[in-house]
């Protein structure tokens, strides 16, 4: 019934293209991209992780850069000197930064002594209703919490290790600052020259292309900077006024620090209004502090459920569901700074791929000119073409 397999001619046992399945050969071919593109991902992952103290100053730039790009714009738009508008631009940045900085230290040394005052009471009042609760004395209650803290090995060489540790991440945050700085001049002074520099490693034929996608991403990721600012502001407006409503000191402190902690998607703006809340609960007790959660949550609800979506969404073009997954994957690949780029980087990369896939770069390019005012001549077509 079987023949033997050397029976069988030789040329109908070689497998030809044509007999896998068209679906299976489409699959195949996606599957060894899809491949190719995964271990291309990794190795860059791996690269900025490994050289995150260079690459974060960088990204912190060119997001800065995103930021103040209208505004230099503008005033080169005014006859302002390049050199001029870019210092112009820094300059307002940092003085910017300096008077929040300025106003919440001044607010907070001036309430600070009060805060102490009221802190040792709500302890005192909780030991008491421990005490009174649980039927402990004080003596045993001190006793628990010197064998809490008995338990970290608090010696010299600990205060030691911690202050070197401290001096070297103060000096590694004061390195990625300057040169975040430096790397955001030259990015407002001279991105049109940089951009067309990186522009030009690409072949030819492929110029147009990335230029027009890059292009795309990048007035995706300048409107990402200008809504996450709206957002943050709104952010802090709305747990600032919840703070003046319940008659709470340091509301300006906090929500400064809000605004800021915004600019980190989903977790900055809950953990500092937590702020808001301990606050709260050590002017006012417990019942105050339930409050002013609830109007934590509301706020966070408000900008979840209505200005990511309708605003951030329509500005970036990413589903919030990605904007949630960006964030986590960002923060357990690189803490902190990932959940801060997570979403810019999605963003531009969606339009990029997408700008690409849609071949609109043949018939409309778009040329990007990071910083500068207008966008880089085209040569004409039959100039490209040699």
């Amino acid at each position: 019934m079987f023949r033997r397999l050397r029976d069988v001619p030789a040329e109908s046992t070689t497998l030809r293209a044509e007999d896998v399945p068209r679906g299976m050969r489409i699959a195949g071919a996606y599957a060894w991209r899809l491949l190719a593109l995964a271990g291309v991902a990794g190795v860059l992952i791996f690269l900025v992780m490994q050289l995150s103290l260079l690459v974060i100053p960088l990204f912190v730039g060119v997001l800065l850069a995103a930021l103040l790009g209208p505004f230099v714009g503008w005033l080169r738009r005014h006859r302002v000197p390049n050199g001029l508008a870019a210092t112009i631009g820094l300059l307002t940045l940092l003085g910017v930064i300096a008077g929040l900085v300025w106003l919440v230290v001044t607010q907070i040394r001036s309430g600070m002594g009060d805060l102490r005052e009221r802190s040792v009471e709500r302890f005192d009042e909780l030991l008491g209703w421990v005490s009174s609760t649980f039927g402990l004395s004080q003596s045993e209650i001190q006793a628990s919490i010197d064998e809490f803290f008995g338990q970290f090995d608090l010696t010299d060489d600990w205060f030691v290790s911690g202050a070197l540790s401290i001096g070297a991440t103060t000096a590694d945050i004061l390195t990625g600052a300057a040169l975040a700085l430096f790397a955001l001049l030259f990015f407002l002074l001279d991105g049109r020259r940089i951009w067309l520099f990186v522009v030009g490693l690409f072949p030819r034929t492929a110029r147009e292309a990335v230029d027009g996608a890059a292009s795309a991403g990048w007035r995706t990721v300048t409107e990402f900077a200008k809504v996450q600012i709206f957002v943050a502001f709104v952010d802090a407006v709305g747990i600032g006024l919840g703070l003046v409503i319940l008659q709470l000191p340091l509301a300006l402190p906090i929500a400064v620090a809000v605004f800021l902690g915004s600019f980190v998607p989903i977790v900055g703006a809950i953990v500092t209004g937590s702020l808001a809340v301990i606050v709260a609960l050590i002017y006012s007790g417990p019942v105050t502090a339930l409050i002013m959660l609830g109007i934590v949550l509301l706020v966070q609800q408000i900008e979840g459920n209505v200005l990511q979506p309708l605003v951030m969404g329509t500005a970036i073009k990413v589903h919030p569901l990605a904007v949630v997954v960006a964030v986590a994957a960002g923060g357990f690949l690189a803490g902190i700074p990932g959940t801060l780029f997570a979403v810019p980087i999605v963003a531009f990369l969606n339009v990029f791929v997408r700008y690409i896939a849609s071949g609109a770069w043949r018939s409309t390019p778009a040329p990007l000119a990071l910083g500068a005012a207008a966008p880089p001549p085209v040569p004409p077509r039959s100039e490209r073409s040699r």
